[in-house]
């Protein structure tokens, strides 16, 4: 399933794809820069989960496509039988501030109702302000106290309820459009 808007396309794709190598890539060098460990460390970290998390019917990897280049995407997992984590959400460094992290959400979002779950929830870390301002703007409940610094929370855990079903075209869009 893939989806057109002005100048990009979303694609489901399996971790292996050389169109998800981008988002590894470069995911790998934003956590080495703001955590510390190695680029080959995160990496590591990030190329070795199991694939068959993030393909159905259970998950998905999702990649935003600009002029056959890879600016965005993120994936889901199963959590338990109601509930969809997050993982993997970018958006690349030269494509920010246009609306793109939105878009891998409302995607992720939908197919995670799709495949039968009602929640998400996810985690990022305290080095992450776009993520959280992200999340925060898209309806994720923060699950931790916003009043802390965030060094001393930690790992920020959100949550967002999903509608359970998306009985139409006319629902589908209303729900996009959020």
């Amino acid at each position: 399933m893939s989806e057109r808007t002005d100048t990009v396309q979303t694609v489901f794709v399996d971790q292996t794809d050389p169109l998800a190598a981008p988002l590894l890539e470069e995911l790998a060098t934003e956590y080495s820069t703001r955590y510390g460990r190695s680029r080959d460390q995160m990496y590591e970290d990030l190329s070795t989960y199991p694939a068959e998390e993030f393909a159905a019917p259970g998950g998905a990897l999702l990649v935003v496509v600009e002029d056959g280049t890879s600016v965005a995407g993120g994936a889901f997992r199963r959590y338990d039988d109601t509930t969809a984590e997050l993982k993997r959400i970018w958006t690349s460094s030269s494509h920010r501030r246009r609306g793109l992290g939105r878009i891998v959400l409302r995607e992720l979002e939908a197919e995670i109702v799709r495949a039968g779950y009602s929640r998400t929830f996810l985690t990022t870390g305290p080095r992450q302000p776009e993520a959280v301002a992200l999340y925060l703007a898209a309806g994720y409940t923060a699950l931790f106290d916003r009043s802390l610094p965030p060094q001393e929370i930690g790992v920020h855990g959100f949550e967002k309820l999903l509608p359970t079903a998306l009985p139409s075209d006319r629902a589908a869009k209303e729900y996009e459009s959020v």
